[in-house]
């Protein structure tokens, strides 16, 4: 994927993950750090991301076929990855556990690996290896310094 230049809010995420792992959370290689910059600039934005009954998106994508069916997937992963990183207390809200939003978010993850037969596949099948890493990971970017420099993800991180 390569280094991520894409403008200032890549920039910010980029710095934020690297400074949570220079911290002492997991170390990423280059292909989860790039994921998770566009996971977060991805959702930045999506107002009803913490609305959303992750369980019923993925009920739902198992009802759809071929690529609808692995994209669907993919954002229940990512959004369960939001929600275990960045956003724990919804968790307890909703009165189940945060290992509740990785066990779906990681078996989404799986779900689109075992559907590809690619270096898509072999992606996600990285990812859901190591997605308890990156939602540590989120936690660190939650907790940095910079934390109050970085774009808004439904604007709950200020």
């Amino acid at each position: 994927m390569g280094t991520i230049r894409q403008g200032a809010a890549a920039e910010l995420w980029q710095s934020a993950i690297r400074e949570a792992c220079r911290n002492g959370w997991p170390e990423l290689d280059e292909a989860q750090e790039s994921y998770l910059v566009f996971v977060l600039l991805r959702h930045q934005r999506d107002a009803r991301l913490l609305a959303r009954i992750q369980a019923l998106e993925w009920l739902d994508a198992q009802q759809q076929a071929g690529s609808a069916r692995a994209d669907a997937l993919r954002d229940v992963g990512d959004r369960c990855l939001l929600v275990a990183g960045l956003f724990p207390a919804l968790a307890k809200r909703r009165r189940v556990s945060v290992e509740y939003f990785v066990d779906l978010g990681r078996g989404a993850y799986q779900g689109v690996a075992d559907a590809g037969r690619d270096a898509y596949a072999g992606l996600f099948a990285r990812l859901a290896e190591t997605y308890r890493d990156l939602v540590s990971v989120l936690r660190g970017v939650r907790g940095t310094a910079a934390a109050s420099a970085l774009p808004p993800v439904q604007g709950l991180l200020h």
